[in-house]
């Protein structure tokens, strides 16, 4: 087995042993479909004020209300989940004060860091297929039927938006890297997720990375594939300057 091999099996054990990602989990699935349902409820019961929070889904019903306020709720709730798992992921060593050891294994520290973001991005994937299979359960106990094709399209685009905000909390990844501390990662996690609302609200939150794929969950037409695009360039840049960072990282810091 490579290196990079050896680093993701070592990573993979970490992450399934670990409480914060297991919390993580446990709240992002929790907190999606619990919301998604008890808007969902409400609104259908007349309650005036939910039915005021649910956006461009206020005068739907069924599948499609419940599956866009899951939709709303990973767009936020997903990022800060993912950031606080990229930033513990990569900040653990410096916690933990084992950083110093890598520099004795054989594996070089820039294929670590790589084996971590690979597995960050896999457990996005887990982590998204537990969440559509929960929003899938609790819709049907809910008395909504079974899904039609839309809303199975709609299940679909919530896993993809997953995976898609796991790479663009990157950022947090490599400033957790040269701040050595795992709670500037967190905060800019939290300023991504302020800029991406203060973007929707301007009305030009199409072109920015941190908003399209959210945008796209909601309402697929309203974001061209180009504007999609543009968000991979967040995680090639940060993933990089991470991978760099972790190259020429010194024990006297």
């Amino acid at each position: 087995m490579n290196g990079l091999g050896v680093a993701v099996r070592v990573e993979v054990v970490k992450a399934w042993a670990s409480p914060v990602v297991r919390i993580t989990t446990a709240l992002l699935l929790a907190g999606v479909t619990v919301l998604a349902a008890a808007m969902s409820w409400a609104a259908d019961r007349g309650n005036e004020q939910v039915t005021a929070q649910l956006g461009p889904f206020a005068e739907s019903s069924g599948w499609e209300r419940y599956l866009g306020v899951a939709a709303q709720v990973v767009a936020a709730g997903g990022l800060l989940a993912l950031g606080v798992v990229l930033s513990w992921s990569t900040g653990r060593e410096f916690i933990d004060r084992t950083v110093s050891g890598l520099y004795a294994l054989p594996v070089a520290r820039p294929t670590i860091v790589c084996a971590k973001l690979i597995v960050h991005v896999a457990w996005s994937a887990v982590a998204g297929s537990l969440l559509v299979g929960a929003l899938f359960a609790v819709g049907l106990a809910l008395g909504l039927g079974w899904p039609d094709p839309a809303a199975m399209a709609a299940q679909a685009r919530i896993f993809v938006l997953l995976v898609l905000s796991s790479v663009l909390v990157v950022p947090a990844g490599w400033v957790v890297t040269v701040s050595r501390s795992l709670l500037a990662g967190v905060g800019t996690v939290v300023g991504i997720i302020v800029l991406a609302q203060v973007a929707v609200v301007a009305g030009g939150g199409a072109w920015l990375p941190f908003v399209a794929p959210a945008l796209w969950a909601v309402e697929p037409a309203a974001v061209s594939p180009a504007q999609l695009a543009l968000g991979f360039v967040v995680p090639l840049a940060f993933g990089a300057g991470t991978v760099r960072a972790w190259a020429e990282m010194e024990l006297d810091r």
